[in-house]
């Protein structure tokens, strides 16, 4: 039988090694939540449930107690955690997946501290396909509206912006909203297009399109 004190070390060092794989994936993404977060996220997750299931081995026979009541409020509160990396930008939200990500990890790190390893390990590998392989797929096989803001400066007036639209048109991007704000001391205006696209294929080529036409100085994704 494992003495208390190695059970409890094992079952945390388990939390962070799991966590840590999901945590790391969010990391090379350059994601706010990263590495760190994730592994503290499982980690405090674990000693919660520790904690949970000591105070019932200690105190069952005094009083009634619950084990599962304090990671309950695990689940609920990890959420303020969640939503501080879902930002909404223009027309697009973003943050998403990492907030998802981390309240994983709370589970894993629950389900580490009450002695569920088969099911914690293969949460993570399903956390990690899910991130990694379907995250690819859904680029190269779906067709997924994304949403982006693309800038332009250029001086700019009522035909450069029909031949702009044109542009976009050709290239599947669809403009959702825009507006125009002069630059200081320069006789250009910047122009930001909030637009709609299909496909990842021709982010490039619109950059390269739009700096061929007369009058635009500059053109990037913002």
């Amino acid at each position: 039988m494992v003495e208390p004190a190695l059970d409890i070390t094992i079952k945390l060092v388990v939390s962070v090694i799991l966590s840590s794989f999901v945590g790391l994936e969010r990391e090379v993404h350059g994601r706010a939540a990263g590495l760190r977060t994730h592994i503290l996220v499982s980690l405090g997750s674990c000693l919660i449930m520790l904690t949970s299931i000591d105070m019932f081995e200690q105190y069952h026979a005094v009083t009634s107690c619950d084990p599962a009541r304090i990671a309950a409020g695990v689940v609920t509160g990890i959420g303020f955690l969640g939503a501080g990396t879902i930002l909404r930008y223009r027309v697009s939200v973003i943050g998403l997946t990492t907030a998802a990500s981390i309240w994983t990890v709370a589970a894993i790190g629950l389900a580490v501290g009450s002695g569920f390893y088969w099911g914690s390990i293969v949460t993570t590998f399903l956390t990690i396909l899910t991130l990694v392989v379907i995250n690819k797929l859904e680029h190269t096989l779906l067709r997924k509206a994304r949403y982006r803001t693309l800038v332009v400066e250029a001086h700019v007036d009522a035909v450069l912006l029909g031949k702009i639209r044109a542009l976009f048109g050709e290239y599947l991007a669809e403009i959702k909203d825009f507006e125009i704000e002069k630059i200081p001391e320069t006789t250009e205006s910047r122009i930001s297009f909030d637009i709609k696209l299909t496909t990842a294929t021709f982010d490039d080529t619109i950059i390269i399109k739009l700096l061929d036409l007369e009058g635009v100085g500059r053109a990037y994704w913002d």
